[in-house]
Order: C-alpha cells, then structure tokens, then sequence
C-alpha cells in the first residue's frame, strides 16, 4: 500500500541553512553537480533509479516524514516543526542547482573545445537572434516567482487574489437545518456577540452563546471544524479559472464568539488558491505563507510572479506572500480532475440538502451554482503544474490511481481516487468506516489513523443532521439517488463498500480497474497523445551577408507559423523550438537529401548541449553540426510577456552559411512541462534543407 506521506528535498547548498539543520540534510555533491549539467534537459534519474527519495530533475534528497492523515494545516509539534524546516532547507538545493543550469546569458561566449568555424557560428546566430532565445520561467530562481511565472506560461495571466470583491461567496454555517451567524444580541445587556440562529425564512429561532456541533463539519482535517464566514472567489478566463478559499479558522479548531468570526470582519487565517484549465485539465495549487499570524482580505493579493516579468515591486510582495515550501499537499484532495473538493461544508447546493438544489434550505443557505458541476470521467487528462510543488510530491503523484467501483455504486457519476477522495471524502460521504480485508501493519496503521480523523470530524456533526435525525443528510450521498439525500436511499452496504474500500486503499484487484490519475505532459505537434498544434508555411531562403560579418558568406532565414493553442489559452508560453543545422559539402548529384542525414531528434534536444554563445553551441562538440535553443516568436524578447494570439503566430531564425555547403536543420518543438517531466519534444519536428551556391 503507499503511505500517505513522502519526505522532501535536501542537500548540499542546505548547509547554509544552519548546522541544526545537518542530522537531516543528506549530502551526494557527485549527483548535484550531475544534475546542473542536465537541468531543463530531458529527464534522466541522475543516480535516482533506486531511490524514490530523490529529484530526478536535480538530484536533491528527500527525507521521510512520519505518515499522518493529509491535512489542509500541519499539527504544530516537533516532528513537523522539523519536517517544514527540511523542506526550508531543501529549496536551496535545487535553486543551486537551477543557478547553474540557467548560467547560459546572451552576453557569455564559452569557447573550450570549440572550433573557429562553430564559434564564428554561435556568435553570429546569437547576434542574430539572442532577443528571442529564451527559456519561459527562467528569469528568476526564487521558488514562488518562478512558480508563478511556470503558472503564467501555462494558464495565462492570473488574477489578483480578491475574496473581498463582491463577487466572492461567504460559506455558510448551517446547525440544525438553520443558518448560524455572530452578531451582537440586542436582547441581552450590553449587546454581546452570541451566535444568530435563522431558519429558511429568515426568522430567527435563537441565539446561543458557543457552538460544539454543526450540520457539515469541514473534512480538511486540522482547522476549525464548524468555522464561518470564510470566503471563496472565482474568477474565469476563458477555459481557466481561478478558486481562492480565504479560511477562518483557530488554532484550537473550535469557534468563539469572538470578533474575528464576524462576516464583516477581513481577517482570516489560510489562503489557497487553485488554477485550473477545463479543457487540457491542468491544474495549479498555490497558499499563503505558513508564518503569517494572518490575512486581510480588505487588499487583493497579487499573485506568484507578480504581474509579469517586469513587476518587481509585485514579484517582491508575492515571494514573501505565499508558501514557499508547498508543505500543504492540495494535490492530495483536490484529486478528482477538477479544482473543486465536493462536500457539504463548502455549502454546495447539490449536495446535503433534502430536496436537492431545488429545494427550501438550498435555495435560503447554499452557495446555489457559484462552484459548478464539472464532468468527472477517469479518461480525462489531469496533471499537476509547478516544478517547485510536483518535485516534493513526485512519488505521491506517480503513486496515485483512480479507481472503479466493483459494485457499480459509486463511480458512474464520481471519479474516487487512491487518495484523500476516496479514503476520507467517499467514507464521510457512505458514512462507513474505511477497512480493508487483509490488511498488513503499515495498512493497519494509515487506516487507524485516518479512522480518528474521521470520528474527531463526525464528533461534531449534529444528530440532526445524521440519518437518525430529523435532518436526514448525513451520509451525503447513497446508492442510486446520490446527493438526494431525502429521497429514501440507503446507505451503501457493508459488502458492497468493503469492496469498494478495499479498492480505494490500494488493496483491491482487477475488480478495481486501476489507472493512473495524473497524465503525462503533452508533447507539442503531436496529433496523437500531444497537443496537435503543427507548424506551418515552413521555408527557407538564402540572403544576402553583410559585408562585415564575417564567418558568413550568406545568411539563412528561416520561416514558420505555429500557434500554441493547447488548452485554449491566448497567452500560453510554455512552447520553444530547438533547430539543429548540419552543414555538408554540397553533393554533386544535388539529390535530395534523406531523412537520415538530417540531424537526430536527439541532436535537437537539450541533452549533452553544449553553450558556446547565450543559446546557441552543440551537442557534445559535434563536428558540423549547430544547434539553437529556446526561440520563441518573433518580437517576443527576452522576459516579455506574449501578446494573446488566436492565429498562428510567425517564427524566424537567421543562420550564418558559407558557399558551397549543404544545410540540412530539424526544427523541433518542445514543452515545457514545468513538472517532474522536464521537457517534451515533438515526435519528429521539421525538416528542410537548402544547397548555398554562390556562383
């Protein structure tokens, strides 16, 4: 079975962290100065093949944490008081090693090893075309700035973080089929606040002064569980859309009648925030800093990156904002490919109401359509963006399944996952405990301790709200009837959930149709499993040299369309093209050439490529061959943001040439995965060719 927590990243630049920090910091220089020669290249397991530990991206260690029920907050104890400064000390590893990688600039020309004719070339190919030789996200390696402009070359522009606009939706406190609220009394002296109790029409039924229970206690484990008066806003753009839950919530996860619950009170104590993309199902998870005593929502946030790439007052603000260790695993519950985790706390009104969306309390209380029924089908693609966030969790994702219902009753309509959706969120919803039928010791004791999570939640759910009870809502959702909860369904059966729970903790067979839940990062211009955006207008033309640049008879320009258009998004940016150049004598037949004396795909690529100028050398000091890296299109300069295009946008590279030579140049896409698959290329990319006879 997987255990629910993994360990995170550490190692030789942590040391500057502290010496309290050298028990735990594991030390393998060999690997990381490995890793920077290969950062951004195609993935490789760096020495990592047995160990699951590791960053296969930059060779970084991760040490283990103690298994827990995933939680929205981490317990303040020593052991995780430990764990986040691990996770504090593993950043600068990979920073390190990023640093190193990213040393190409414009201005430096690295010439050992290289001939005069290749230095000639690098020079004046980066002369030519270095304003638009870029990687995306590189222009910083603080965590959250690249963070955000990994989410930026993906999503597109992300707004400002605003739960106090009027747009955003307070979650509702429900207890006993009424609405809760904390206002002064004006029936008790001196008007102190006690706790509002409204029923559907607005009456007020009575006021009480502390609440232990309420209807939909919050499942996310380790905030208050009845809190109130959070708030969550949502922001479409296009196919993305931006989810920001601005949480109330105490240390002692109990609520008071104390003025931070009141609605018009902006204080709150955990912001998150989700990006998600409808169409290719790419999702973004981000929160706020772990040691802020607390948020306002009276200001927007600015979001990771700032703005753009030139924002520096708002890159500044956001680095310190939000939580650079990524210590809350979000990737854990919000699992079932959309950004939303579907429960009654967050006040849907499909779900825990009798008469469902329709009906009296969901009209009167609930959030009605605000958070939308999203389709739910295990086919779909889903993957976790953010190379920061999916290198703590790589094994985690890697690890995770979803799951199909043997009995037939729950995954028609739901897609139930290996993780937090099936193990804590299907066993509230069944109202079953989670067992497994031969479990070993470490299953008996990941599901002992998600079972005490489970009864601290239901210790405060009110009998009015169980099946027992005149609210009837609990469990939420039953067989044939799903979230109808007064339409006479039963609860699941015990055979029939024991099958079930058995598949949701790894411990099932064929009857549970595994697959993973996270897909792989699509390659670009390819149709099939790609994105099947392709170039097009492909040409080359020989010009003119000037008189003064030598090493160059004649020039090579070469010509392309593509648009990026993967997920629907205007702005995407996370799409460069390599183009490797081979230049032979021209043959005396001037045949045609073969697609095998073209350059190798993996002569395109960034593996074994060796610098010479900015982003412009070859790869292992091949003889006649050059290649380009990273060109973007034309006018999109180095640290610009693109412009929105809905129509191919035009590419160019100009080469230097010499008379009499043949050049033969693959031109390769590639994606940027900003995950723990590095980067993708094209299955083939472009070929074409050009004979410079100068006579």
């Amino acid at each position: 079975m997987r255990p629910l927590a993994f360990g995170l990243l550490v190692c030789l630049a942590a040391m500057a962290a502290g010496s309290a920090l050298s028990a735990w910091i594991a030390i393998d220089p060999g690997r990381r100065l490995a890793a920077a020669t290969r950062a951004w290249s195609a993935p490789g397991p760096l020495g990592c093949a047995d160990d699951l530990r590791c960053d296969t991206l930059t060779g970084c260690t991760l040490p283990s944490r103690a298994p827990r029920p995933l939680m929205e907050a981490l317990p303040d104890d020593q052991a995780h008081r430990r764990y986040v400064d691990a996770l504090k000390a593993f950043r600068p590893c990979r920073q390190s090693v990023e640093f190193v990688a990213r040393g190409n600039t414009p201005e430096v020309v690295r010439t050992a090893g290289a001939s005069s004719a290749a230095i000639s070339f690098a020079e004046l190919a980066n002369r030519w075309n270095g304003d638009v030789l870029w990687a995306p996200a590189s222009a910083s390696t603080d965590v959250i700035t690249r963070f955000g402009d990994e989410a930026r070359a993906v999503f597109g522009p992300i707004p400002d973080i605003d739960c106090g606009d009027n747009a955003a939706k307070v979650i509702p406190l429900e207890i006993d089929g009424n609405i809760v609220d904390l206002k002064p009394n004006p029936g008790v002296a001196g008007s102190p606040l006690q706790f509002e109790h409204r029923d559907t029409a607005g009456r007020v039924v009575k006021w009480s002064t502390q609440i232990a229970r309420c209807d939909k206690p919050s499942l996310a484990g380790n905030v208050t569980y009845c809190g109130m008066n959070s708030r969550v806003s949502r922001k479409v753009i296009g196919s993305v859309e931006w989810v920001a839950l601005c949480r109330k919530s105490s240390p002692h996860q109990e609520i008071d009648p104390e003025p931070y619950w009141q609605r018009n009170n902006p204080n709150f104590a955990r912001l998150g925030v989700i990006g998600f993309n409808r169409q290719s199902g790419e999702i973004a998870f981000f929160d706020g800093s772990k040691d802020r005593p607390h948020f306002d929502w009276e200001r927007p946030f600015v979001p990771p990156g700032g703005r753009s790439y030139h924002d520096e007052s708002g890159r500044m603000e956001a680095a310190g904002l939000y939580d650079p260790t990524f210590q809350i695993q979000c990737s854990a519950c919000h699992d079932n490919k959309g950004p939303y985790v579907i429960s009654p706390h967050m006040g849907l009104s499909r779900i825990g109401y009798e008469g469902g969306a329709t009906g009296e309390s969901a009209s009167a209380f609930s959030l009605g359509d605000y958070i939308p029924t999203m389709p739910h089908e295990e086919r779909l693609p889903f993957r976790v963006i953010g190379s920061a966030y999916t290198s703590t969790y790589a094994t985690d994702l890697a690890r995770a399944q979803t799951l199909q219902d043997p009995s037939g009753n729950c995954t028609e309509c739901h897609t139930l996952t290996t993780q937090v959706t099936g193990q804590r969120i299907a066993a509230d919803a069944a109202g079953r405990d989670p067992v497994i039928t031969d479990p070993s010791w470490s299953d008996t004791v990941s599901v002992r301790a998600e079972l005490q999570k489970l009864r601290e939640i239901d210790a405060h759910r009110t009998d009015w709200a169980r099946r027992s009870g005149e609210g009837k809502i609990h469990p939420w959702m039953v067989p044939r009837n799903g979230g109808k909860v007064g339409a006479g369904g039963h609860q699941i059966d015990e055979d029939d959930w024991r099958q079930l729970s058995n598949c949701i903790w790894e411990a099932g067979g064929a009857e549970c149709n595994y697959r993973p839940l996270y897909t792989a990062c699509p390659p670009p211009a390819t149709p099939s499993g790609g994105d099947g955006s392709l170039p097009t207008d492909l040409s080359i033309a020989i010009l003119p040299s000037n008189a003064d640049e030598g090493g160059a008879e004649r020039v090579l320009r070469l010509n392309w369309r593509y648009l990026n258009d993967y997920g629907g998004v205007p702005q995407r940016d996370d799409v460069r093209f390599n183009i490797a150049i081979r230049s032979v004598p021209i043959p005396q037949s001037r045949k045609p050439p073969d697609e095998e004396e073209y350059p190798a795909i993996a002569e395109a690529s960034d593996d074994g490529f060796v610098a010479i100028a900015g982003n412009v050398g070859n790869v292992g000091n091949a003889g006649g061959l050059m290649t380009i890296r990273n060109l973007s299109y034309i006018g999109h300069r180095r640290f610009t943001e693109p412009a929105p295009a809905t129509t191919p946008r035009e590419f160019r590279a100009d080469v230097p040439a010499m008379c009499g030579q043949r050049y033969l140049a693959r031109i390769l896409p590639k994606r940027f995965c900003f995950d723990q698959n590095g980067i993708q290329y094209a299955e083939r990319g472009e070929l074409v060719f050009a004979d410079v006879e100068c006579n």
